[in-house]
């Protein structure tokens, strides 16, 4: 069990606790610290069945300073979040039976059992 965390933020920080509060002890990735790959973030997206956008943080200024849209080829979106990983939406929890993005929060509790 993964998450990757960005401690400055709220949704993050609520994720972890309520993980932690079922019982979890989830591995933090800090991903802003610690990128992911274009091959994790493809991974991810494959757990999580959506598309790159769905898991963008397309209102940040690198999202438009890049020129990015909706209309942007997959591996173009993908190697942006992989070079700006302040682009890739948080939380994010990966286990063995899928992913979620942590907005809310409660969206992890399926994959924790409860």
């Amino acid at each position: 069990m993964i998450l990757w965390h960005n401690p400055r933020c709220t949704k993050s920080r609520q994720t972890l606790a309520l993980i932690e509060a079922q019982g979890y002890r989830p591995h933090i990735r800090p991903y802003l610290l610690d990128p992911p790959s274009e091959e994790e973030i493809r991974a991810v997206m494959a757990a999580l069945g959506v598309a790159p956008l769905a898991m963008m943080r397309i209102g940040e200024k690198v999202f438009r300073e890049l020129g990015l849209s909706d209309e942007t080829p997959e591996d173009t979106l993908i190697r942006a979040m992989a070079e700006n990983p302040i682009l890739i939406e948080r939380p994010i929890l990966i286990t063995d039976n899928g992913a979620a993005i942590g907005r809310p929060p409660e969206n992890v509790l399926p994959l924790l059992g409860a």
